[in-house]
């Protein structure tokens, strides 16, 4: 199946998506620091039943960057809405990764009429103990640049544990899309961790599934607290799933995504 890209004007500047297939659209949100790409493998799939769209998170891969102090969940939620506005999109499924999990928990909780399902995958659950935490402390992807490119070595050293053993393929286009980030590679983390999503949960009311790879050190633990605090959603555990589940399962990832949209009756 092919993969379209494009670029879509929004008031902040150029959103880039790829996208692939027809019907009921649901829109893909990625992790920091990667982009559309992580969904790469996973687009054709679910582009089999509906129109799958991959966006690259304002600064993230292609999409044009916000001024510093806009970088919240809020404000990416916001520009996603605008990109769905510009689209010519209503209601939406949202799926959202990691840090896409908190942008896709927001657009929910901000706008639940245009939300008609919401799949978290690996969502963190951010509250004051975890802003305590979290505050201050080094992120995994804080490496020194330095001249001679050893932060590279660092950086995929550091991220390696957390991927299948083995697997470059994987870790280089973390990397590529880490390079691009810039910042945002590190900023995004911290985006996540100011997040006061303890007091948006109870306001979303989309149908929900939240997806707990059993191997994301970072997440799973943290599944059932926010699976308790969505009324009625669903918690799906993905055995050997680590942190960088779309792409290191896209079949997996996929099927689980569809089977639970199956059972809804999504309209625009």
């Amino acid at each position: 199946m092919t993969i379209d890209r494009q670029f879509v004007p929004i008031r902040s500047g150029c959103i880039h998506i790829a996208s692939a297939g027809q019907g009921f659209p649901v829109l893909l949100l990625h992790q920091t620091p990667r982009s559309w790409d992580e969904y790469r493998d996973v687009l054709p799939l679910i582009g089999a039943r509906y129109r799958a769209i991959a966006m690259d998170t304002a600064g993230f891969g292609d999409s044009d960057a916000l001024p510093a102090a806009d970088n919240t969940i809020e404000r990416w939620a916001e520009v996603a809405f605008d990109l769905l506005d510009a689209l010519g999109l209503q209601r939406v499924a949202v799926v959202g990764h990691h840090t896409g999990a908190a942008v896709a928990l927001e657009m929910a909780a901000s706008r639940p009429e245009r939300v008609s399902a919401l799949v978290l995958s690996a969502c963190p659950f951010v509250d004051a103990p975890r802003r305590a935490t979290h505050h201050g402390k080094r992120i995994i992807d804080e490496v020194e640049r330095k001249p001679g490119g050893e932060h590279l070595t660092e950086l995929w050293q550091r991220r390696m544990p957390f991927y299948p053993p083995g697997d470059i393929a994987l870790l280089e286009r973390f990397i590529a899309d880490a390079l691009k980030a810039g910042h945002l590679a590190v900023e995004g983390h911290r985006v996540v961790n100011r997040y006061a999503m303890e007091t948006r949960t109870p306001l979303v009311t989309s149908p929900t599934l939240v997806i707990a790879p059993t191997e994301d050190p970072h997440a799973f633990p943290a599944a059932p607290r926010v699976a308790q605090t969505i009324a009625g959603s669903r918690l799906l555990n993905i055995e050997r799933g680590m942190v960088p589940l779309p792409d290191q399962m896209p079949e997996v990832f996929s099927e689980a995504v569809m089977e639970f949209l199956a059972t809804l009756k999504l309209s625009g």
